[in-house]
């Protein structure tokens, strides 16, 4: 009689996963409200499912005895701000599993490929010449363009060196990112009293955010995350090395590509829109696998969940916890150095502390 102890393991995993799963969901859903109803006005959690009711159904009902402050704090000010950063946290998230998975490298995270430098770039260069074709999206869209023109010549550098391997890849992403980083400071030093803006851009910020941003951010997240989800299973068979994925009927040429253009199209357009926020890439997917495992299939969504509540609540924190509103950068780099320390040295000694 064959054992079926693996299959009930797996069955129960899986349920596991998905009550994780939904987990996340919820936790996300509360934070959301949550941080809707936190700032200089508050609001309580209440008032702010009226509204966000009212605003959808259009029945006037639910907000009557709200005054329009109210409304229009929650619907024109804080949600958006709040999805742009939520949008952005699962992002990154999501392309750090993806270069991860691809590079083979435990540090890989979604600006390996120089995207973030690409951006900076674009970014800083549209502020010093104060560019303003595109009005308010100019400096986003000078960044989304930098950060594809970034990919793209770092594509062209890697297929040229003998093949697109992670090696060629992250050392052309080495490369790119070397030489912008040095316009960067080229620009910064031109740019005389315009260099605050540069450097509050390059630290990162939702501030201001509209329901553009958050559409425009939500759209490249929807589409990254159907990519990434029905290339699952070939990113896991990919993470045994491209030979073994080949002989098991992988495109070890094919899938790696669309994968990896399509995390660093998704990660330029959270950067083009936050500005440059590090360590949430880096630090969800590590913190995701160890609840769940290395399945790309459940990792993959854990990972956006995780990677949105992330982001969201140091949102929160710098914009209605601290006295004064600091770069979201400069915020997930003073948690997630240190907690990456912890990870990283638990693993070293086998999980028993310091």
């Amino acid at each position: 009689m064959p054992d079926a102890t693996p299959d009930k393991s797996i069955r129960r995993l899986g349920r596991c996963s998905r009550l994780l799963t939904g987990l996340m969901v919820l936790a996300l859903l509360l934070t959301i409200i949550l941080s809707a109803g936190m700032g200089y006005l508050k609001i309580a959690w209440v008032d702010v499912l009226r509204v966000v009711g009212g605003s959808l159904t259009g029945n006037a009902a639910l907000t009557s005895g709200l005054d329009e402050l109210t409304r229009v704090v929650i619907m024109e000010v804080r949600l958006p701000r709040i999805l742009t950063a939520a949008a952005v946290g699962g992002g990154l998230a999501l392309c750090g599993v993806v270069f991860q998975g691809i590079l083979l490298n435990p540090l890989a995270d979604p600006y390996t490929l120089g995207v973030s430098a690409g951006a900076a770039f674009g970014a800083a260069l549209a502020l010093l010449l104060n560019l303003t074709a595109a009005g308010i999206y100019s400096v986003p869209l000078c960044a989304f363009i930098g950060a594809t023109a970034t990919l793209v010549l770092v594509v062209y550098l890697s297929s040229s060196a003998g093949g697109a391997n992670a090696n060629n890849l992250i050392l052309s992403g080495i490369i790119v990112a070397a030489i912008l980083s040095a316009g960067i400071s080229f620009l910064k030093f031109v740019a005389d009293e315009q260099v605050s803006v540069i450097i509050f851009w390059l630290m990162g910020s939702f501030a201001s955010k509209t329901w553009a941003d958050a559409g425009l951010t939500s759209a490249f997240l929807l589409v990254g995350l159907a990519v990434f989800i029905y290339y699952a299973r070939d990113l896991n068979l990919l993470c045994l090395g491209r030979r073994a994925a080949g002989s098991l009927g992988v495109d070890a040429r094919r899938v790696p590509w669309i994968l990896l253009v399509t995390a660093s199209l998704v990660a330029a357009a959270c950067v083009a829109v936050s500005g440059i926020i590090g360590f949430v890439g880096l630090l969800v997917p590590h913190m995701m696998r160890a609840l769940v495992g290395p399945d790309n299939r459940r990792l993959l969504p854990m990972s956006l969940f995780g990677g949105a509540i992330l982001l969201l609540c140091a949102d929160t924190v710098t914009r209605a916890v601290l006295p004064h509103e600091i770069p979201i950068g400069v915020l997930t780099a003073l948690i997630g150095g240190p907690f990456f320390c912890y990870l990283f040295r638990r693993r070293q000694t086998g999980g028993k502390g310091f």
